[in-house]
């Protein structure tokens, strides 16, 4: 599952030199069960499913703000992002099917926002 987190993501954790600095600029630290640095320890040393049963992953804001902070561009977020889309993935399988897609298209919907979530919720 680690593997298949940092492919999500795109993030190498092991470039986190714990600093916090990412804690220290979380809107949402009090609310969280993990903090930024230690979430991106946790993802490091394989501790995936742990992450996975935290309702901590509900309360990132997706702000990027611990992205805009960290020195060696870690990107905590996007961790946080991958984990939550393995649940998701896990809870239901594929949520958005090709066939579909035609019925969900709204002139005011942008197209950008059926494939993002095409991408996101298929395997």
């Amino acid at each position: 599952m680690m593997d298949t987190i940092k492919r999500i993501s795109g993030v190498n954790p092991r470039k986190c030199m714990k600093c916090g600095k990412c804690t220290a600029s979380c809107p949402a630290f009090d609310e969280m069960e993990f903090h930024p640095h230690q979430f991106v320890d946790m993802v490091e040393n394989g501790r995936i499913d742990q992450l996975m049963q935290s309702r901590g992953i509900d309360f990132c804001l997706s702000c990027f703000a611990c992205v805009e902070r960290c020195p060696r561009n870690v990107e905590p977020a996007k961790l946080i992002e991958a984990v939550r889309l393995a649940v998701v993935r896990q809870q239901g399988g594929d949520h958005l099917r090709p066939e579909a897609i035609p019925h969900l298209l709204d002139e005011n919907l942008p197209q950008q926002a059926i494939t993002a979530a095409f991408r996101k919720y298929r395997k």
